[in-house]
């Protein structure tokens, strides 16, 4: 690319200066033309006053009058043609030397070849008489004027050979120079596709190549988060469901054990038959909180608006039939958010559940949305201080937490949510209670009548 840019520019410099020299050549032909012309025409005009005084006296031409370096002659209305005796060369008459002769009006010029050597002509009226007319002619070599023109011509094209190479090479530079953001694209391209690695590209400017550089290190991101993600979900599933399909394959080569031997007593079977029953929704809730994690569809679906009281209304709901004996103590203000109703409703009925979980059967949950902040403060145990800074950790569950059910996913997606909506999540204890959870999100501005 850079060096087509270099040749077009080339190119256009050229024509220009083809242009430009050729019109700049024939203007100075035609001024240095024009004052030889007139130069030769005061030469002419007198030289008359002398030719008129010996045409008079029907002397004829004689040497003595000076031709300035020329050639002179004069030519009757009739064409009669007299040669100045003084020169060697002959001077060539034609007709419009003869109309001037006729006319007696105006002037002619021309350029015409004597033995080999280009000269120029011009031609003057001259009366002698009433019945006798005449034109002076006279002739000057031109080999001056063509020396300055053929320097001048050396001269023009020795420029813009020079300007066409100048310009061809800075138009390279240049373009070498423009298009450097453009090789450094290729090359991470190239390196992405070589070595795997997704390492991002320097920017060097706020120009369109640099815009396309902070694109390109953008999607570099969203692939290197993606790939995080992918290996993020192979390392958690690899971790996190090797136990209970170990605990699964035990029980289930028992059961095939005791079809062999009988060997299980009378209720074994069924009881065993429960724990892989209990260890299948496990499963299963592990795998879907595993594919809620780490799935995009939040980048992918728009967020709408909608009002955050009448989500938290729903996850309530189903709190309330997880702890049917918990007393809930409900506030929730109208709250206008830009949001995923599936995924916030997610969100905030894992903290829910997780409040539910940890209090016991006649406490209360406290359930307050304010100012686009939602608190829930449960009646359990609370959180230890040294838990606090990694609860939100995927698969992390405190000493308290583990004999309890759940994956240690709920807390994390509730993490995700958040921070994909542009708001946040907070940790703490309350006193005289147990823990306090506060999400946070961005409140819409409310539209008004014509939006």
């Amino acid at each position: 690319m850079q060096w087509r840019l270099a040749l077009l520019t080339g190119l256009s410099v050229a024509l220009s200066v083809i242009l430009v020299g050729s019109t700049t050549f024939t203007v100075t032909r035609w001024s240095l033309t024009d004052q030889l012309d007139r130069e030769l025409t005061s030469v002419a005009q007198t030289a008359s006053a002398a030719v008129a005084t010996a045409l008079d006296s029907n002397e004829g031409l004689t040497a003595s009058i000076d031709a300035t370096n020329g050639l002179l002659a004069v030519v009757s209305a009739s064409g009669v043609v007299q040669q100045n005796p003084g020169q060697e060369q002959t001077l060539p008459v034609g007709p419009e030397e003869i109309a001037i002769a006729r006319l007696q009006s105006g002037s002619s010029a021309r350029t015409l070849d004597i033995d080999n050597v280009t000269y120029r002509v011009v031609s003057v009226p001259l009366r002698v008489s009433v019945d006798q007319s005449y034109a002076v002619v006279y002739a000057r070599p031109m080999g001056a004027l063509q020396s300055t023109l053929g320097s001048l011509w050396i001269v023009l094209v020795s420029a813009g050979l020079l300007g066409v190479g100048a310009t061809t090479g800075a138009a390279l530079w240049t373009a070498r120079a423009v298009l450097a953001p453009v090789r450094r694209l290729s090359q991470a391209v190239r390196s992405v596709t070589q070595t795997d690695e997704l390492n991002p590209i320097r920017i060097y400017g706020r120009d369109d190549l640099g815009e396309l550089t902070q694109s390109f290190n953008k999607m570099l991101r969203s692939l290197q988060q993606s790939r995080e993600q992918q290996r993020q979900l192979i390392a958690d599933a690899g971790h996190e469901l090797r136990t209970p399909l170990t605990s699964m394959r035990t029980n289930v080569e028992l059961l095939l054990a005791d079809e062999q031997s009988g060997m299980l007593p009378e209720g074994a079977r069924g009881e065993v038959l429960g724990d892989v029953a209990a260890q299948l929704g496990e499963f299963s809730a592990l795998v879907g909180d595993l594919v809620a994690l780490t799935r995009d569809d939040h980048l992918q679906r728009p967020h709408e608006p909608l009002d955050m009281s009448d989500v938290t209304e729903a996850a309530i709901e189903r709190a309330r039939r997880r702890g049917p004996s918990i007393n809930f103590d409900v506030e929730l203000e109208p709250t206008p958010v830009m949001a995923d109703a599936a995924t916030l409703e997610r969100a905030i009925t894992n903290l829910l559940d997780n409040a539910v979980k940890f209090s016991p059967p006649d406490g209360t949950i406290v359930v307050h949305l304010v100012d686009g902040a939602l608190t829930i403060i449960d009646s359990g145990p609370g959180i230890e201080e040294s838990d606090l800074p990694l609860i939100f950790d995927r698969f992390y569950r405190s000493d308290k937490a583990r004999n309890t059910p759940g994956t240690g996913l709920g807390l994390a997606i509730v993490a995700h949510t958040a921070e994909a909506h542009g708001g946040s999540v907070k940790a703490s204890n309350e006193a005289g209670s147990g823990a306090k959870f506060v999400l946070r999100l961005p409140v819409a501005a409310e539209a008004g009548p014509d939006a």
